[in-house]
């Protein structure tokens, strides 16, 4: 796959930065990094407190590096497209070896199914890098043996989850225990020293033995001190941290913002954020805007374009110790809709009906998909368009857990329809104020800002829910004036207080015009908010063009000093 231009950017600058390491006599990584941003760009000075500080050695004389890359934006090829270049900085005699780390199970699923399929672009970016000669091991994989002569031959990667290494429990890693399968790392390790609680044999001394690249993906969740010494414990020879919110411990490269991925066709911005008031009729907005962009899907599909199958995430509110039901409540009320059994599917941390299924695949039926928290970081879909979250926004819910699975544009390309560019979150807050900041904190873990997302609200005219009294606001047939409604009311408003569902069958056989007069009402204006957004996006692109001024990411600005032009020029 070929890089996009800023992607392009940002390898281009770690290869400045690792030349600047290697000259001449070698800089320390510290050197290395202080002029490299002086000579990139004089204006930005490293300050302590600011988006660029001064270089933090977490691991002593370990070269220890961070790219900025909002959601959608690539990380992960990013990383493989910087291998080649890193490795480059020593003799070819040198063991390649990576440890990939990554925060969770369902990023640690993803990043091996991709790394070990011939034909995915991350698999193809490493073959075409390393001449195809490429081992891709799990946990279980390494704990069958690592065979010292075979790791000279090849990469290895090996990935593997921040808490296979950090569990304060050493007696319980597998990877510190005796293991007679490693064959040749003896001697490396006698070199290195021992480190308590990890056996000489063991496949942890085996990943040290090799002095192995560390990428870590999700790096913001790597911070803490127990993490910086699961690197110290790896031996790295070169660290290279993935996240789209670096931490203070960090050391940015390089920052890439959403004007440079909303350019390259990656992400679905702005965000269109409607806050209906109501669990019901949430659920019947997400059923006609999810046909409505599937009309415009297949529309552009038949002139040519790519098979694109918009989703909805209908984000659930937990129940302790019912959260089944919670589900099912919900599963029910799309099938009283007419809304067919199979176009559903729920993802939770004890059920996933996703399990082995292809959302991707013309053949896949799922429009639909209810979950609480369990798709975060690593889920990656770019058919899912709509976040609908009937969860009680005063419960510990929040929108930002999820908000970064609707960003991702399908193929990235830009499609020919202003709705299919766009995000939509639907909402039933009665505390709304509350859910705009979830909305905005999301935006800003996906490595956005508030710029990027519009409240549709006002321009659809939704009014809020009549006033009771007490600290809330919702409809009154939601609870007695002077009680407020409890969390798990969700559920009873679902089954009693909303009356009939729409009926899908009749929309989908007379089409859009079937569907209630104030959510059709609501789709036009909607469609004309996204082509104005798009308008924008385009006007400021060209604007910006012409002029053929520098784009500053928005981190750098308060490091940037900036004065205004006078009107009159």
């Amino acid at each position: 796959m070929q890089l996009k231009k800023y992607q392009q950017d940002v390898i281009t600058d770690l290869q400045r930065y690792l030349d600047l390491l290697t000259e001449g006599e070698r800089f320390s990584a510290r050197m290395a990094y202080d002029r490299f941003w002086r000579e990139s760009d004089p204006r930005i000075v490293p300050t302590p407190g600011a988006a660029v500080e001064p270089y933090k050695d977490n691991v002593p004389g370990v070269p220890h590096l961070c790219l900025k890359v909002p959601t959608g934006g690539g990380k992960t090829l990013l990383a493989c497209a910087a291998l080649g270049p890193v490795f480059g900085i020593w003799p070819r005699s040198k063991t390649q070896a990576v440890v990939w780390l990554v925060p969770g199970l369902s990023i640690l699923e993803q990043t091996l199914k991709n790394l070990r399929d011939p034909g995915h672009p991350y698999r193809m970016r490493l073959n075409a890098e390393f001449g195809s000669r490429v081992e891709i091991y799990d946990k279980q994989r390494l704990l069958g043996g690592l065979h010292e002569s075979a790791t000279r031959e090849q990469l290895t990667v090996v990935v593997l989850s921040f808490d296979s290494l950090r569990a304060r429990n050493k007696e319980d890693r597998k990877l510190n225990q005796e293991n007679g399968a490693n064959i040749g790392f003896e001697e490396n390790e006698a070199e290195l020293g021992e480190i308590e609680g990890v056996d000489a044999t063991s496949s942890m001394a085996a990943l040290r033995a090799l002095n192995p690249v560390v990428i870590v993906d999700e790096s913001h969740n790597a911070e803490t001190e127990l993490s910086v010494e699961m690197l110290r414990n790896l031996n790295p020879a070169f660290i290279l941290d993935l996240t789209a919110t670096p931490r203070r411990n960090s050391n940015p490269l390089r920052f890439v913002d959403a004007w440079e991925l909303k350019k390259e066709n990656m992400v679905k911005l702005p965000v269109l954020v409607q806050n209906l008031f109501e669990a019901g009729k949430v659920l019947d907005e997400a059923i006609v805007l999810q046909k409505s962009l599937e009309d415009a899907a297949q529309q552009q599909h038949q002139n040519g374009g790519r098979y694109v199958r918009p989703i909805v995430l209908v984000q659930a509110q937990p129940k302790s110790g019912e959260e089944a039901a919670t589900f099912q409540k919900i599963r029910e009320r799309l099938i009283r809709a007419n809304v067919a059994a199979e176009r559903i599917a729920i993802k939770t941390a004890t059920l996933n009906e996703l399990k082995n299924v292809d959302l991707l695949s013309p053949n896949c039926p799922i429009r639909f998909i209810i979950t609480v928290n369990a798709l975060k970081e690593g889920w990656d879909c770019p058919f899912a368009y709509v976040l609908a979250t009937v969860a009680n926004k005063s419960s510990a819910v929040d929108v930002e857990q999820i908000l970064g699975r609707i960003l991702r544009l399908p193929y990235a390309r830009k499609s020919g329809s202003a709705m299919l560019n766009m995000g939509y979150v639907l909402t039933s807050s009665i505390r709304f104020h509350e859910t705009v900041d979830n909305i905005i904190a999301g935006l800003n873990r996906a490595g956005f800002s508030r710029e990027d997302y519009k409240l549709a609200n006002e321009l659809l005219a939704i009014q809020p829910a009549p006033a009771q009294t007490g600290e809330l606001q919702f409809p009154p047939q939601l609870a007695p004036a002077e009680t407020a409604p409890k969390e798990e009311d969700v559920l009873a408003v679902l089954e009693q207080a909303e009356g009939k569902p729409l009926d899908f069958l009749k929309i989908e056989a007379e089409g859009l015009s079937a569907a209630p007069a104030d959510i059709q009402e609501r789709l036009k204006k909607l469609q004309t908010l996204a082509e104005a957004a798009e308008q924008d996006f385009e006007t400021a692109v060209e604007k910006a063009n012409r002029a053929n001024s520098e784009h500053i990411p928005e981190p750098l600005l308060s490091q940037v000093k900036r004065y205004p032009l006078r009107p009159a020029f």
